[in-house]
């Protein structure tokens, strides 16, 4: 039997850098707010003395069961989907704080050409400029809105960094400065100055010095230890939910979390959402949480997810390219290039998002007239830190094991530099995710299915960027240089990047979008769903900076909402 719970203001569905964020901003308004996090609770204290390798980078233990839950892929419509088994091409996080403690910490902010990309791509080059299956449209809100919530989130986060040539005006500088230069980055740099580009130091969650941010919270100086994406960090020197928002809303005592509690449905009657119900994972007992608003403020996949199972919102349609819960799924163009040299660089000392970038060939930072695609992506050296078991690289035409393979990766330990990219991901209508009619979780939920290939957008943005590569690697005085200049077909078994966006996207107008600017679903307007769902598209850079400033908007949206009584928010 399910038991009935008292009433709260405000649930969420997850609490990660969101769910915290929400928490977090409603609790200090006077609100009560129950967070559901179906996960472990985890503190910095917990991984003390865990930088272990095997355990994290290779057994995945900070990331979700998928014998318990997983995601089917398929690349196209007419293609059986099949469970996703092993990790692979993304990696989702479990227990408190999500995938925002395992994260390596880069934290862009998208360019204003992203929020307008549409309008300004047929205002600048034509409408014939954006192919026919590419489903492109504004966001509903510009960068000159949006700022003021990166700056919140920057701030709270204690980003390091130095300001992009490329990017939109700032109201403030980073909160602490950028990281240490090191050997490695400062040969990037002079490399790409000579060559005409402007090089700065990357933004990064991992603090370049002690921060204290404005809810009190203290951030230490990153150690430049190595073992961050993947890994919790035990110096509590990595900007994450559980050193930041979180605390702040548990201490003011109008916030509960309820850890190893699974959300399996939105409740909602007559186009209002009542409540959720979930289930206790230790106990097995059923619950119903009844609240005024709803916030879904768990992973992409899983926001998409829950809005399908609970019958919230029009499902998209591929074939009639009609309803917005699933639509406009993106994903990320992330490779590299390899090359080795005689001098030795200390790659394994490192942090998540220590790197040299450039933007030269992001956004519309650079003339498409004569190119056969849109948009860009960063290009960086960056220096992560090279743990040994994962880090193999040899000269082509190495053994892939014995003898010569393991001289060489001794030799080549320090000798290998690696500069890579993250392209835009644009959306094509035949990439989307639903339900699957076949596949189900351990309760007996229909898994999410994705549908999801490279488009000819991708090919001939990836080669461009690999040329690029290419060019860089080859003026730094690399030899050996190994580029896949081809993307082929999106293969769910190598790992690329979690930077999954999309499925519930923001947008001015109900029928081409799920969500409006305050990310407030236009068909029930007391559930908000928050997070890189609401992404119409994918920009060359990470999304956690965009995530932040959306989800700090939305907060203030949900206050408002609150103080009115109700009703669609402007």
């Amino acid at each position: 039997m399910v038991q009935q719970l008292d009433k709260v203001d405000v649930v969420t569905v997850g609490v990660g850098w969101t769910g915290g964020i929400i928490a977090a901003e409603l609790a200090k308004a006077g609100y009560n707010v129950v967070g559901l996090e179906r996960g472990a609770e985890q503190k910095t204290e917990d991984f003390l003395q865990t930088k272990d390798e095997l355990r994290f980078d290779s057994r995945y233990e900070l990331l979700q069961n998928l014998s318990n839950e997983t995601v089917t892929f398929r690349n196209t419509p007419d293609m059986t989907a099949l469970p996703m088994r092993e990790y692979g091409a993304f990696q989702l996080g479990t227990g408190l704080g999500g995938a925002g403690v395992h994260w390596s910490g880069v934290t862009w902010r998208f360019l204003p050409y992203d929020f307008e990309i549409q309008s300004q791509t047929v205002e600048k080059y034509g409408e014939d400029k954006i192919p026919e299956d590419m489903a492109l449209q504004d966001w509903g809100i510009t960068y000159e809105e949006l700022e003021p919530y990166y700056d919140t989130f920057e701030k709270t986060a204690g980003i390091s960094g130095e300001e992009n040539p490329f990017g939109g005006f700032r109201s403030d500088d980073y909160p602490t400065p950028p990281m240490k230069e090191t050997p490695a980055l400062r040969l990037f740099k002079e490399t790409t100055t000579e060559m005409g580009y402007q090089p700065f130091m990357a933004p990064s969650a991992n603090p370049s010095e002690t921060y204290t941010n404005p809810d009190g919270k203290r951030i230490n100086q990153c150690q430049y230890c190595s073992y961050c994406s993947r890994y919790g960090c035990d110096f509590g020197a990595k900007s994450d939910p559980i050193v930041t928002v979180i605390p702040t809303a548990l201490e003011t005592n109008n916030f509960e979390l309820r850890t190893y509690s699974n959300v399996t449905e939105v409740l909602h009657e007559d186009g209002v959402a009542t409540g959720v119900r979930y289930t206790d994972l230790t106990t097995g007992v059923e619950y119903e949480q009844p609240a005024d608003v709803v916030v879904l403020t768990s992973y992409v996949l899983n926001n998409a997810r829950l809005l399908l199972q609970s019958e919230l919102g029009q499902p998209y349609d591929p074939e009639t390219q009609t309803g917005s819960i699933g639509k406009n799924y993106c994903y990320q163009l992330e490779f590299s290039g390899q090359g080795f040299f005689e001098k030795q660089y200390n790659m394994h000392m490192g942090a998540g998002a220590l790197g040299m970038a450039i933007d030269d060939f992001n956004g519309d930072n650079f003339d498409h007239s004569d190119l056969d695609f849109l948009h860009g992506g960063w290009i960086s050296l960056r220096q992560g830190g090279r743990t040994p078991i994962s880090s193999n690289a040899v000269p082509a035409g190495t053994p892939s094991f014995g003898r010569e393979f393991k001289e060489q990766s001794i030799y080549q330990f320090f000798r290998m530099l690696s500069v890579g990219t993250q392209g835009a991901s644009l959306p094509n209508v035949n990439n989307y995710l639903d339900l699957d009619p076949t596949y189900t979780d351990k309760l007996g939920n229909p898994l999410l299915r994705m549908t999801f290939d490279f488009h000819e957008q991708d090919q001939n943005l990836a080669r461009y960027l690999a040329e690029q590569i290419e060019d860089i690697l080859t003026e730094m005085g690399a030899s050996d240089i190994a580029v896949n200049k081809d993307l082929g077909n999106f293969d769910i078994e190598p790992y690329q990047s979690t930077h999954n966006t999309g499925g519930v996207i923001m947008g001015d107008d109900p029928e081409t979008s799920a969500v409006n600017s305050y990310l407030q679903m236009w068909d029930h307007d007391n559930v908000f769903v928050v997070g890189a769902s609401a992404f119409p598209h994918n920009g060359g850079y990470n999304p956690t900076g965009t995530v932040g400033a959306l989800a700090y908007r939305a907060a203030e949206g949900i206050e408002e909402y609150l103080s009115n009584g109700g009703g669609q928010l402007v």
